[in-house]
């Protein structure tokens, strides 16, 4: 019992995990089983029909050599046995050489078939040679006493050389098509996936073509159907979040004219403290709702070096720590009120959190351009790298509500990274620091 769980457990970590592989490997093990036993029952047939052919052929041989041979008179009988032997059919006058019983069943069978036809007018007696039990001699007594010995070899003809060729080129053939029909059964699947994995929630996803075969065109319309939703419950989040944001404006207006004609009191300076902070989170959130729509502006072609340096010198001018340094990109085309939001938004969490930035460029060829920020401030832990894109996600010990943060200053920068075409990603430096890396794509679409 523990070895069979042993041997089904080894089957199970040596299958494969593809359904194309898996499936490819039972219709292969399929086809040559039942090529093997269709070879199997063709070589059997041609056997069993070739002997009994043989064995029919030589019952009559012998019969019409015992009857010739008998008529003639012993001078004349040296001549016919130069007519009768042909080939491998060779007849001799005496006893014979072979004297030892025969071994071979399929020649027992054949022996006793031909001694029961020629038995009743010649005596017959067979025996295999000492040295080769296929080698058999086949003794007929005639009518005077004389003997005449037939050799008879008991091997089957040998097989034609294009048999074997013909049925390989048939398995080849078969395994062809089994891996087409296999492959096309799943390339749908695999598209699927694909598709799946591809569906991002902050762009346009490429529909899936809903041609093909009535189930695989189901599950395409099913599939387009499902993204159609999904883009219009994101499309609906981001209109209410705007519209939220948006009214709550006026309001918070109101409430801080009506806080200016307060007297002066702990009570009124914290008013105005919580009142700038909610005008801070819902103008972010008004941000954040059109940083979805960023694909409305149109992409061009800027100078990559003075566009970068503009950015860096705003922040000198401000008495900020920010530099440039890296490879120059002479010409890159984006969409770059959205990339300097994006490049704003990074520089200014590096110096809240580090108090320096530094912003190099790096030329990745046909890939495009990678713009970093980097900073040597406290960094983000390792499983918090992903979560920090989270809308509203803070970070309990540095960066919180006290640093200023809403958390959604990450957020709107991925998003509109994605709306350039390109992704942002974050990994801490070696030495301490955080490196937030753009990645812009050098056609962009």
């Amino acid at each position: 019992m523990t070895q069979t769980m042993h041997v089904m457990h080894y089957l199970i970590r040596i299958w494969p995990r593809k359904m194309m592989t898996r499936l490819f490997l039972i219709f292969f093990v399929g086809l040559v089983l039942a090529h093997a036993m269709s070879f199997a029952l063709l070589f059997y047939e041609r056997y069993d029909a070739t002997k009994s052919l043989m064995v029919g052929d030589l019952e009559r041989e012998l019969s019409i050599a015992a009857i010739t041979l008998d008529r003639l008179s012993p001078a004349e009988r040296p001549e016919w046995l130069m007519r009768l032997s042909s080939g491998n059919r060779q007849y001799r006058l005496g006893p014979g050489e072979a004297d030892q019983p025969l071994r071979l069943a399929a020649a027992r069978t054949a022996v006793e078939s031909i001694r029961s036809a020629l038995s009743s007018s010649y005596p017959v007696v067979f025996h295999a040679m000492a040295d080769d039990d296929s080698f058999i001699q086949a003794r007929i007594t005639l009518s005077d006493g004389s003997s005449v010995v037939r050799d008879i070899h008991a091997a089957m003809p040998p097989m034609a050389a294009w048999l074997p060729v013909v049925l390989a080129g048939q398995l080849a053939l078969l395994v062809a098509c089994a891996w087409l029909a296999v492959r096309l059964a799943v390339r749908p699947l695999t598209r699927l996936a694909q598709a799946a994995e591809r569906l991002d929630v902050d762009q346009v996803s490429p529909r899936l073509n809903e041609h093909g075969p009535i189930e695989v065109a189901r599950a395409a319309v099913a599939f387009n159907a499902m993204q159609d939703r999904i883009g219009s419950y994101l499309k609906e989040r981001m209109q209410l979040l705007g519209a939220i944001s948006h009214d709550l404006q006026t309001p918070i207006t109101r409430m801080k004219l009506r806080a200016e004609f307060m007297d002066d009191s702990v009570d009124k300076t914290k008013l105005t403290l919580d009142l700038a902070e909610v005008e801070r989170l819902v103008r972010e959130g008004i941000d954040y709702a059109r940083s979805a729509h960023g694909t409305e502006e149109k992409c061009v072609r800027i100078d990559a070096h003075a566009f970068l340096d503009s950015i860096v010198c705003d922040y000198q001018d401000t008495g900020q720590q920010v530099s440039l340094s890296g490879e120059h990109v002479a010409i890159l085309k984006t969409r770059p009120h959205a990339l300097r939001r994006v490049l704003c938004n990074l520089i200014d969490n590096a110096l809240k959190f580090a108090g320096a930035a530094e912003v190099c460029v790096q030329d990745t060829g046909p890939q495009g351009v990678s713009i970093l920020v980097l900073d040597r401030g406290p960094g983000i832990a390792a499983a918090e790298l992903d979560a920090v894109f989270q809308p509203f996600y803070r970070l309990e010990v540095s960066r919180n509500r006290n640093t200023g943060g809403t958390g959604l200053g990450l957020a709107i920068a991925r998003q509109l990274a994605v709306v350039l075409g390109g992704s942002l990603v974050l990994h801490n430096r070696h030495g301490g620091g955080l490196a937030a890396e753009v990645r812009i794509p050098a056609n962009p679409q």
